[in-house]
C-alpha cells in the first residue's frame, strides 16, 4: 500500500511531524524542509517558561482551575483558554484539559 493511503488509515504512524492540506487536491503535501530549533534556542525558551511558571505561579494555577471548571461544568472555555494563556504555557493548558477530558486517540 502507498506510504499516504497508510499513514492516512494509521498503519503508518507519524511522530511529531507536520503535514499540510494541498490546494491542488492531494491529500497532504509534506514540506520541502523541516527547519529544528538550534539547541541554545530550544534551552533559552525552556528557561524562559520555567521562569514565568515560577513567576506566575498562583496566577496560572487559578488560570488552570478556571479552565477545568468550564471544561466540568460544560461551559464554553474560550474565554478561561485566552486569559490562561496569559501565564500559563500551552503545555499546562493542555495538561489541565487532559486531566478533565481525556485524551484524544486516533483508531489505529
Amino acid at each position: 500500500m502507498h506510504y499516504e493511503m497508510l499513514k492516512h488509515t494509521g498503519e503508518y504512524p507519524i511522530i511529531g511531524v507536520n503535514t499540510f492540506l494541498s490546494s491542488k487536491g492531494s491529500p497532504t503535501l509534506i514540506p520541502g524542509e523541516v527547519i529544528r530549533a538550534e539547541v541554545d534556542e530550544k534551552e533559552r525558551q525552556i528557561a524562559r517558561v520555567e521562569q514565568i511558571q515560577a513567576v506566575r505561579q498562583v496566577e496560572s494555577a487559578q488560570a488552570l482551575d478556571r479552565i477545568s471548571r468550564a471544561a466540568l461544568s460544560n461551559e464554553p472555555m474560550f474565554d478561561a483558554i485566552m486569559e490562561a494563556a496569559k501565564v500559563c504555557s500551552l503545555g499546562s493548558i493542555t495538561e489541565a484539559m487532559f486531566e478533565v477530558g481525556g485524551q484524544y486517540r486516533r483508531n489505529m
